[in-house]
């Protein structure tokens, strides 16, 4: 899963980014986290996994992971090749989803762009040039459909029809995210990959002097979560240079640090787990004396599709999946108790994966 992060300029995009690769760059299982300069990737965070390692005892420990992409060259005119132009927006379509930094702090010493700061006019900013690059496309489209429709093909009039309702809600100005469609309309709409139609959570960049006031929840932080709201995006706070300070920390001289602050968890986790949220993505974990390891599936997998993330020929030979909640296992204290005690049972081809089943597939190739 890839996350590409977007922001105009000055705004603790490139912070934020710099924060994540040195929280990636810490990660045993990740040694070169930084696959390419823009690239970061960094564990999930999963307590589980801590639970499983004591009762397992393994040689190692495995979390799930996620690529941050740092998307670069989003100016006004980028549509139109201004900035880094078209090379950025190659970059945004291969992200699952959108983490939009925005600026939500006042400081004198880092010049605005626009001369001042305004997290709704910079959302709509970067929402204008995604809508413009999506027209393009979509106008392409269309020529191709129209020449298909009046040759009689049904597919293409279907197509054009839903073209020019997307059309209409793109040149008013809004993303096709906030369009609905009938089930019929999303099959032939997921296949001309809109950039505006992809899941967005805004990180709201606050000033250390904002949380330690307890005034996070400021005036600019407020018309995000505003605008958020209208078009069912999720919001997030987040303290980029804070982050980047304790991206170089231990464990336990981040938790000094963030109980200073008054938080329980970094802005990295929050930023992971919401877009856990915002992609409908779970784990399920696989345990035993080599690994104990998290596996990212979206909810309502399938066990064969799930034992495909470990080996295609699992998915291949699936027989069925012997299965223990977390919770039960961890009361049990044991994998011998839980068994003894009738907690595991046998789930077939049809069964849906849960958050936190503790699996082992049985397969024959």
């Amino acid at each position: 899963m890839r996350l590409g992060i977007v922001g105009l300029p000055n705004v603790g995009k490139s912070t934020l980014f710099n924060a994540i690769t040195k929280a990636g760059a810490e990660s045993a299982n990740y040694p070169f986290c930084t696959i390419e300069p823009n690239v970061g990737v960094v564990d999930v965070p999963d307590k589980r996994l801590d639970v499983l390692e004591k009762i397992y005892n393994p040689k190692r420990k495995i979390h799930a992971s996620i690529e941050f992409y740092d998307i670069a060259g989003l100016v006004k005119g980028a549509s139109k090749g201004e900035g880094l132009g078209n090379k950025f927006l190659s970059h945004i379509r291969e992200s699952s989803s959108i983490i939009h930094v925005v600026r939500c702090f006042n400081d004198d010493n880092i010049v605005h762009v626009d001369g001042s700061v305004d997290p709704i006019r910079d959302i709509e900013t970067i929402s204008l040039e995604l809508i413009f690059s999506d027209l393009e496309i979509l106008e392409r489209r269309m020529e191709k459909s129209i020449k298909l429709s009046r040759s009689g093909d049904k597919k293409a009039k279907a197509e054009m029809e839903i073209m020019e309702k997307i059309k209409a809600h793109l040149e008013s100005g809004k993303p096709v995210r906030t369009l609905e469609f009938t089930d019929e309309e999303s099959e032939l709409v997921k296949d001309l990959f809109f950039i505006t139609s992809k899941p967005v959570l805004y990180a709201a960049n606050i000033s250390e002097d904002d949380l330690l006031s307890g005034n996070a929840d400021n005036d600019f932080v407020k018309k995000v979560k505003a605008l958020a709201a209208s078009e069912n995006s999720e919001v997030i706070t987040v303290c980029a240079s804070l982050e980047e300070q304790l991206a170089t920390l231990s464990e336990e001289e981040q938790n000094e640090m963030l109980s200073e602050y008054g938080l329980t968890e970094s802005g990295l986790d929050k930023l992971i787990h919401s877009s856990y949220k915002l992609l409908g993505l779970m784990s399920f974990l696989t345990a035993g004396t080599d690994e104990v390891r998290a596996w990212t599936i979206k909810n309502g997998t399938k066990a064969p599709k799930a034992a495909g993330k470990i080996h295609s020929d699992i998915e291949r030979g699936f027989i069925r999946a012997e299965i223990v909640s977390f919770d039960d296992l961890v009361k049990c204290g044991s994998e011998a108790a839980a068994k003894e005690k009738g907690l595991f049972r046998l789930e077939g081809k049809d069964y849906e994966m849960k958050d936190g089943d503790v699996v082992n597939f049985r397969f024959n190739v």
